[in-house]
Formats: C-alpha cells, structure tokens, sequence
C-alpha cells in the first residue's frame, strides 16, 4: 500500500554503504549477434549534469536518490546542488494530516506523486498545537500557554526553538503565522493575542507579538481594546501585511460574523486606529481560512444559508485586491456532497497553487489548482476513521531542502 511507506526510508540520511548501479542500457552496435555490454550512467553523467537532473526530480525521489549510492549522497547534500534546488520551479506544496489527537503522527500527501509518506513530527506533543508555515518553515507553538515555540524544516527535521513570546501568558485565542524571505531565508513569526475583559463579554484585550529571526527577539509592537470583536485563531502574513480575521461577540443587528483586519508590519499602526482597516467579509459565512498563495491573500469560506447562516450550504474561494473581495472559484455541489457529511467549520490551508480542503469529520482531501482552475481528490487516505468521533486536522507547508531555521 502506498500510505504505509515509511518516510525514515526516504530520508538522505540513510545511506546505504554499496554501491547501487541504476538500470545499463546496451551500447549501439551494428552487428545484432555480437554480445552487448552495459555502461552504468553513474559513470556517464559528470557531476555537474547529474546535478541539474535530481535537482528537477520531485523531492520525495530526490532523497531516495540520495540513498542510492556515496557519491549521490554528497551531491543531494552539497551547498552547490541546494543552490541549484532554488533556481528550479518550486515543489508543490504537501498537506500533512493527523491521524491521533494525542500523538504528532500521521501522513504527509505529495501531490506530483499522489503518495502519502508516514513522518512523525519533530518539537510538537499534540495535534491541537498551533501551526503555520512559509517557504519549508513550519512554526508550532503550544495551545495551553502558549510558551513553546519551534520552526521546522520538516524534509531535514531540523528544528529550533525559540524564546517564548511576550503578553498574556494565557489568552483565550491565539493566531500564528510565520513569512520567510525566500532570498535571505530569513523570516517573521506574529503572534495576535485576544483576551476577554473579565467581566465583560463584547470587550477584548487584543495584542500583537513580533519576532525577528535576525535580532532573534520579540517585540510586542500593539496592544488594543475591541469592543464588539475578538480575534481568533485565523492570520497569515503576505507581502509585508499582516492579515487576521475577527469574530463577533453578540450585540446584534450585524449582517456578518466575521471581519477582516489588515496590519501593516512595517509602519505598525498607533494604538487606537486597527479597525479603520476593517474589511467585511463577502457574505455570511460558517467559517473562515486565511493562506498566502504567491504574496495574494486567499480565503476560503464556509457560505452560510441565507436564513440559517450559521449553517453550511457551500464553499467558495476569494482573493483580496486592494479593499474588494473577488470569488475566484466556488466548490461545485457534486463535490461538496462527496465529502458526506460536512461541518460549518472544516480545515483548509494552501500556498503556492494548491489549496487543501478537507472534513474534520472524515480523512477525504480535497485540492484545487488556483492555477488550472482545477479542483481533483487526493489519493485515498491511508488510515480510516476507527471511531465516530475522531477527528482529522492538518496543515500545508512546502518541501524544501536548503532552508534552516
């Protein structure tokens, strides 16, 4: 079975200590009869040439590769073949998905060669943890005090952590989100706290926490009262912004439940004006999933019934440009039933072309190719659901080899 594939037996650290010759192929001769010999293309191919071909491989065959012989080895792992890694089309992004609540276990989808790989995560102790990622960075950060924080490369399962975050120790929500350079492979991680006003439901404590991978350090760069809203768990950087959705607290009288914010991280803006960037949503939704995809804000909803809009009907993709929302693709109906079941709120996250959907309820994935305008079922999950309650998250991140944290 595909899913049973253990990532451990792709990893380029396991290096077998033979040789392995790949398949010969018979030298021309023009007499049929005569016998044919067999030339190993390991001794063809210099290494510069060879270099250029497994750096246009996917990368799950780029570290088989680098277990096939020495000399394949040193030049997956070579600065010059990682240099040469960068300059190719982007890999496609994987979607990991868990398959326990308790443990950090479960399977990472690659879309190019519709297989699952088995891996265990590095840093994290729980699926509920917060993750975000950019670039082949994954950041975690623990969901009960919100003091753990880790980046990843999850391919070479290097892995740093970071001093914890100022603010609140315990906040009731919590938004991650992290934005590399993919130049420098420097990167920022923002962290938008929100806490309830003892006392008083409809007013919120809200700050915002930056760290910088180059000074190392945080900085707590806004604190604000919101009254009538509260962040959530939603945010994602793109081109300098930070972006994070709100949620009503009651009050009534309120067409929709959810609100756009718009943090500029370079000028950070004063105390007291966060809501003049206030976007509403485009219509009513269940739920809402920010992701950056080529620097564009991207959000899929949940589109709630007009009357009953706390209830599913639907999901539709927009992108944000400028102030103006613009649907640029909406789930057909056959496929939104494929799901079976489907709750209000579902996972979803994307970078690059690629967005991944898919049911709390039930390891189905769906993905859409903003690019081809394409949507198509991944490969059968490899574990089922064992238990009516068991639920499936996941999260989406790039595979790359030659950045660290």
């Amino acid at each position: 079975m595909e899913g049973d594939t253990l990532w451990v037996s792709h990893c380029i650290d396991n290096v077998a200590s033979d040789t392995a010759e790949l398949d010969s192929f018979p030298e021309l001769n023009d007499e049929s009869k005569k016998e044919v010999s067999s030339i190993s293309v390991d001794l063809v191919l210099p290494d510069d040439l060879l270099e250029r071909i497994l750096a246009y491989l996917p990368i799950a065959s780029i570290l088989r590769a680098g277990c096939v012989c020495k000399r394949w080895h040193e030049i997956v792992t070579s600065e010059r073949f990682l240099w040469n890694f960068t300059c190719v089309l982007s890999q496609k992004p994987w979607y990991f998905m868990f398959t326990s609540s308790d443990e950090p276990v479960g399977y990472a989808y690659d879309p190019i060669l519709r297989k699952w790989y088995s891996m265990h995560l590095p840093c994290i102790e729980t699926s509920n943890w917060c993750i975000a990622s950019s670039c082949g960075l994954v950041c975690f950060m623990d969901n009960d005090r919100r003091s753990e924080v880790y980046v990843c490369n999850l391919i070479t399962k290097d892995c740093k952590a970071l001093d914890g975050p100022p603010g609140p120790k315990f906040s009731d929500y919590s938004a991650l989100a992290i934005s590399v350079n993919r130049v420098l492979h420097n990167y920022t991680i923002s962290i938008v706290k929100s806490k309830q006003v003892p006392g008083n439901f409809f007013q919120w404590d809200l700050s915002i926490h930056l760290y910088d991978s180059v000074t190392m350090t945080w900085v707590t760069t806004l604190t604000e009262d919101l009254m009538g809203w509260r962040a959530g768990d939603e945010s994602v950087i793109c081109n300098g912004v930070l972006y994070f959705l709100i949620y009503a607290t009651g009050g009534g009288g309120r067409e929709n439940r959810h609100g756009l914010i718009m943090y500029n991280l370079a000028s950070q803006s004063p105390h007291g004006i966060l809501m003049t960037s206030f976007i509403p949503v485009p219509c009513s939704l269940t739920c809402g999933r920010l992701m950056n995809l080529k620097e564009k804000l991207i959000m899929v909803g949940g589109i709630g019934k007009q009357d009953r809009p706390d209830i599913i009907k639907g999901i539709g993709i927009w992108s944000l440009n400028g102030r103006e929302w613009q649907e640029i693709a909406r789930m057909p109906h056959k496929l939104f039933q494929g799901f079976g079941e489907f709750d209000d709120v579902f996972a979803s996250s994307g970078t690059d072309d690629l967005i991944y959907i898919h049911s709390y309820g039930a390891p189905t994935l769906l993905v859409y190719d903003v690019n081809q305008k394409q949507w198509k079922w991944s490969h059968k999950y490899p574990v089922t659901k064992r238990f009516p309650l068991q639920l499936f998250t996941g999260f989406c991140f790039e595979p790359r080899l030659e950045i660290s944290p």
